[in-house]
């Protein structure tokens, strides 16, 4: 039954990052534009700050409920910035890939960009209320072992997903010609559409 916790773990997870998001991004454009190896340091970061966000949701679920409702300016944000970042990937050029000194770390990428997800915290709330609806019972107060499954889950979910993305990436790139651009492209265009959809959604 104890491995139950582990399951959930890997499969709210990997729902969680099957949607294209920053971390995903990141690790599709370091695949094709340098190698699968450097893009799995990003999913290895990037599933330490989803642990990271899954505990800090299980720990204050319905305080971060409440303080997203009740701060319409976080959502709205989070919109521009949808829509912001959607139109430059859309509209941006490809440019012949110029040697720089300066190098950073994928770890560090990696991390801030699945830390620095609001829309993740809120998955993990949501997430967090429907298995406590199903009479699984998760909280910090579960015991030790329940929890380490848990988020041990969740690490290897997260981790499972951007390492397809990487392996979905390889194969595309060696049939399409332009695949950065195309990417982009549609990368722009499912951020401004989930922009409008949340835009929408506010104005309701």
């Amino acid at each position: 039954m104890v491995i139950l916790y582990f399951l959930i773990g890997v499969f709210a997870s990997f729902i969680g990052a099957l949607p294209l998001g920053a971390s995903n991004i990141a690790v599709i454009n370091t695949t094709i534009k340098q190698n699968a190896k450097q893009a799995f340091k990003i999913a290895i970061a990037a599933g330490v700050a989803e642990v990271l966000l899954s505990y800090y949701a299980l720990h204050c679920n319905m305080i971060v409920r409440d303080f997203f409702d009740r701060n319409m300016w976080i959502q709205i944000v989070i919109v521009i910035i949808l829509m912001f970042v959607g139109s430059f990937l859309l509209f941006k050029k490809e440019k012949v890939p110029e040697k720089s000194k300066f190098t950073s770390s994928k770890y560090v990428t990696g991390f801030l960009l699945g830390i620095l997800n609001p829309p993740v915290l809120i998955y993990w709330i949501v997430a967090f209320g429907i298995i406590n609806n199903n009479n699984l019972m998760l909280s910090l107060s579960s015991p030790l072992l329940v929890l380490f499954l848990f988020f041990t889950g969740v690490y290897l979910g997260k981790t499972l997903t951007l390492y397809l993305y990487s392996k979905f990436s390889i194969k595309l790139k060696s049939k399409v010609q332009n695949i950065g651009l195309i990417i982009n492209k549609v990368t722009g265009i499912l951020l401004i559409v989930i922009g409008i959809a949340q835009a929408i959604k506010l104005s309701l």
